[in-house]
């Protein structure tokens, strides 16, 4: 199992290493592929891994997730004894750097931020904390190799060599606005809306039905920049700007118009009062209990949307549709990298170790990995009659929550954007393929990124983006804004403060790295 060979990831070379790549639908993966702990089928893979909960209440309610059945079972299934760490979702960040600057790494850490130069990552990656993979890769996983896309290896590579392994994603429009039906049925609204006037009469109709939360928001504007998308100005995007490469909030005229949108969001009550301090937890009670009228979420939570409101009342009805569109008449939410999360193996992990680990992670992708995944354990959760699936689907939150662990936060590395399985089973999986093929194919807001991190960021943090959320110093303007405490008409002032507090800095490394093609790329639409 230690056959070395190199692989360069220049010139032509990586032509024949790529060709392959890009996992299309339908693929099941090398079904022979080399378990871990094959070997000797007596000694048990043992490692530690650490990951996000990915704010699911299944995951942190339980006493113990290395005794949960799920765990368990991938374990007999794989020949492996996983030491589970789990990270925060909210507090993942903090959580990661305390876990480096302890100097406590476990074997393999999964980031949630993906790329290894993220913040999250604290220079690890570039301190050789983390072993580079190519070798190990090409020689112990055909299925990782066959079907990652190049994008993804790109975004998961630091100095020209791979170092995490990723869950992907093949269409980068990912986040979806989704409006409750039954809602616009009672308003007797019968065409969707489409321009943001439009998007603003609708929540006005939702409010006057009696709604609770009819724009359900979330603070830092996560998952609730629906309106700065439509405008074109999600705060963690770059653009170029006579001649500059700078952030997309510096497009005054457009993000006066959705800093306009959002305060008669507050001025209407569409958002609560307390709008800026509404948390994760609060906007997913709020939707799940049938108290919001509109918000966005990644397309593929339509079915688990349908199915925790079915609960709450079968009349219910959530669907998605186009994202309200701005002056250019376009809109949709951030397009996503080509990654989201990735593991890293610790550089200290000997090297039988980390082939049995990059094998475990590479059978992942074969059929009976995804049947796992996907539905559970035959005669359980499933049957099969003639080769046809028979599900029995969650219903109730906690099963849903349950199998939500096992399909997302377990299953480490498999594409994405949806499950192919589950959707091709019923309606509402159906739909879902819909959405993605009719709407989210047509919108969603790109811009330059860079791959690794602008220097600047850790010198600057409070000017820095992280991820989808835009700086700290411009969304807390944003508030003070929306809330009256500072006119609109000062955005230009606001601005000037950026650059003045360090943001010139920040300017000139992006357009330098923008000029020098140094790890950036254009996901503009």
């Amino acid at each position: 199992m230690r056959k070395g060979f190199t692989v360069m990831l220049i010139g032509t070379m990586i032509m024949a290493l790529l060709a392959g790549c890009g996992g299309k639908e339908g693929s099941t993966g090398n079904d022979h592929a080399t378990k871990p702990g094959s070997v000797a089928a007596s000694n048990k893979l043992a490692f530690s891994i650490s990951f996000s909960t990915g704010g699911n209440t299944y995951i942190e309610s339980s006493p113990d997730i290395n005794k949960d059945k799920w765990v368990l079972k991938l374990e007999e299934m794989t020949n492996t004894d996983l030491d589970i760490r789990l990270m925060s979702h909210k507090e993942f960040d903090q959580k990661m750097s305390l876990m480096f600057a302890g100097n406590d790494i476990p074997d393999v850490v999964g980031n949630m931020r993906g790329g290894p130069t993220t913040g999250s990552m604290s220079g690890s990656v570039e301190a050789g904390v983390f072993m580079p993979l190519d070798d190990l890769l090409k020689e112990h996983a055909p299925n990782l190799m066959n079907m990652v896309t190049p994008a993804a290896w790109e975004e998961t590579s630091y100095d020209g060599k791979i170092y995490g392994i990723p869950a992907w994603l093949e269409n980068p429009s990912r986040r979806a606005t989704f409006i409750r039906t039954d809602l616009m049925a009672k308003a007797g609204i019968k065409e969707a809306p489409r321009t943001v006037e439009q998007y603003l009469d609708m929540l006005r109709a939702f409010k006057q039905l009696g709604v609770e939360h009819p724009f359900q928001y979330r603070e830092g504007f996560k998952y609730a920049d629906t309106f700065l998308g439509a405008y074109d100005v999600l705060p963690f995007q770059f653009m170029e700007m006579d001649g500059e490469v700078v952030p997309k909030f510096f497009n005054v005229e457009n993000m006066t118009k959705a800093l306009e949108t959002y305060k008669t969001l507050y001025d209407e009550g569409l958002i609560p009062k307390d709008f800026a301090s509404l948390s994760q937890e609060d906007y997913g009670r709020n939707i799940n209990s049938g108290k919001a009228g509109m918000w966005a979420s990644n397309g593929e939570g339509l079915i688990g949307f349908r199915a925790k409101l079915l609960e709450v009342d079968p009349e219910m009805k959530v669907d998605i549709y186009p994202s309200p569109t701005g002056l250019d008449g376009k809109g949709g939410l951030g397009l996503y990298s080509s990654i989201s999360t990735a593991y890293y193996i610790n550089n200290k992990v000997g090297e039988e170790k980390a082939i049995e680990i990059i094998q475990f992670l590479d059978w992942m992708l074969t059929e009976e990995a995804d049947m796992f995944f996907s539905f559970g354990i035959e005669g359980e959760n499933y049957t099969l009659d003639n080769g046809e699936v028979n599900y029995r689907w969650p219903v109730k939150k906690q099963e849903v929550d349950e199998a939500g662990f096992r399909a997302n936060q377990l299953w480490f590395v498999h594409e994405l954007t949806y499950n192919k399985k589950q959707t091709a089973l019923t309606e509402d999986g159906r739909n879902v393929v819909t959405a993605f093929n009719d709407v989210l194919s047509n919108e969603g807001r790109g811009g330059i990124t860079f791959t690794t991190n602008l220097n600047s960021f850790s010198k600057f943090p409070d000017l820095a983006s992280t991820g989808d959320t835009g700086p700290k110093f411009i969304l807390d303007s944003m508030v003070k804004m929306i809330y009256g405490k500072q006119p609109i008409s000062d955005w230009p002032k606001v601005l000037e403060e950026y650059r003045a507090k360090g943001g010139d800095e920040i300017i000139k490394e992006a357009t330098e790295r923008w000029k020098n093609k140094d790890n950036v790329t254009d996901r503009t639409r």
